[in-house]
């Protein structure tokens, strides 16, 4: 195997060995992607100031998100369907996170359900949560949350409704996968993949079937999902949501300054500036684009943070540099899982952080709780819509 040096090695061996239905489902946007390419393209105008002479001795990463210490200021984003990147993949990147001192969060629509998560970790993990219809479906999930001592709720806010999402309209990948004569064909062509799945009894939404009332099958999850995710969520189900779980509610999806200070308002203690990867409103501005904005409307009332096209270190130092408390990662984590497994995922977490810690102090910086405006050269700022 070739030396692996970036995520981008990892995304290119995930690419040989996840099947094209699911890898696709990682590495995709919805209509024609701008939104997803611009996530990771506007970091790079983004210039540091290298300084020298600099006493670079005894750096550190570690920091808090939500209260919580963590080795660096980077989480693992709720990704769904992510046990068919890499069967038990939601366990494994939990493992990982847990040995590398991150926090980890689950999917609502996970492989892996809550239970499985909690049975395999020692460290207390995230959950993500999606508003259904089924409210009382809501209220067990969050009970159940709380009774796998999970440490925070990070609620999403921007999946009313689904985005339009080519590759997987031509993939046949919905809720369950229905799988096209050429997905089946492909999928048989990766038998790393395969014989991971024949090991594992994990194969369908953990968190769902048998849960949910009504779902006990595939065929009954196909038409509980098409009718379930809630368009009328408000900020009134946030506060609702908010008093049920009673602990730490991170706000996912903020994209806007005025939904930024409405976050800050209900009270709760972190909100994450996403575009949902790109996958919903195409055309909708980049995560570090909208960054400026939101950190300057809210100031320190709410901690912000960044999800949205980070692969290297370096784009955790610059949206650091430009207010976010901490940073999320979902496809780069992918692409480690699909490419290797756990090994994988602590390779990509291996590489963010050695380009972090590197670059940091080439900007003569030693902690990364110092890092500001000063360490990126002016004019090369994107400014605050």
């Amino acid at each position: 195997m070739a030396v692996i040096t970036c995520v981008e090695d990892l995304r290119r061996l995930a690419r040989k060995r996840v099947p094209k239905m699911f890898y696709d489902y990682a590495d995709s946007g919805s209509w024609t992607e701008s939104t997803y390419r611009a996530n990771a393209r506007d970091f790079e105008p983004i210039k540091l100031r290298q300084r020298v002479a600099v006493n670079m001795e005894g750096r550190s990463l570690r920091t808090t998100m939500a209260g919580q210490a963590v080795a660096m200021p980077v989480a693992i984003a709720p990704t769904g369907l992510t046990g068919m990147q890499h069967a038990d993949g939601e366990i494994l990147a939990a493992r990982a996170a847990e040995a590398f001192g991150i926090p980890f969060t689950l999917s609502t629509m996970s492989i892996c359900s809550i239970e499985d998560i909690a049975a395999h970790t020692t460290a207390p993990f995230w959950f993500q949560l999606y508003v259904m219809r089924d409210r009382d479906f809501i209220e067990r999930l969050i009970d159940r949350a709380r009774a796998a001592k999970c440490s925070a709720l990070m609620l999403t806010l921007d999946l009313q409704i689904v985005g339009q999402r080519h590759k997987d309209l031509k993939n046949g990948l919905s809720v369950p996968p229905k799988p096209t004569l050429a997905s089946l064909i492909n999928m048989a062509s990766k038998p790393r993949w395969c014989l991971g799945m024949l090991g594992t009894q994990r194969r369908t939404f953990g968190n769902v079937m048998g849960h949910a009332k009504g779902v006990s099958d595939m065929s009954s999850l196909s038409a509980w999902t098409a009718e379930q995710f809630d368009p009328t969520l408000s900020w009134a189900d946030v506060e609702w949501i908010k008093k049920r779980w009673g602990g730490p509610l991170i706000l996912k999806g903020i994209l806007d300054a005025e939904d930024a200070r409405l976050a800050a308002d209900c009270g709760a203690t972190a909100l994450v500036v996403s575009n949902h990867g790109g996958r919903q409103l195409d055309g909708a501005l980049s995560s570090i684009a909208a960054l400026p904005a939101i950190v300057e409307a809210v100031g320190n009332d709410i901690e912000v943070w960044l999800d949205g096209g980070i692969t290297t270190g370096q784009d955790v130092l610059k949206a650091i540099a430009l207010g976010a408390r901490g940073t999320m990662i979902g496809r780069a984590f992918l692409y480690g899982l699909g490419a290797m497994g756990e090994a994988g995922v602590t390779k990509c977490l291996e590489l963010i952080a050695r380009e972090l810690d590197l670059s940091m102090a080439f900007c003569g910086r030693t902690d990364i709780r110092t890092v500001d405006r000063g360490i990126l050269v002016p004019g090369t700022v994107p400014r605050c819509y």
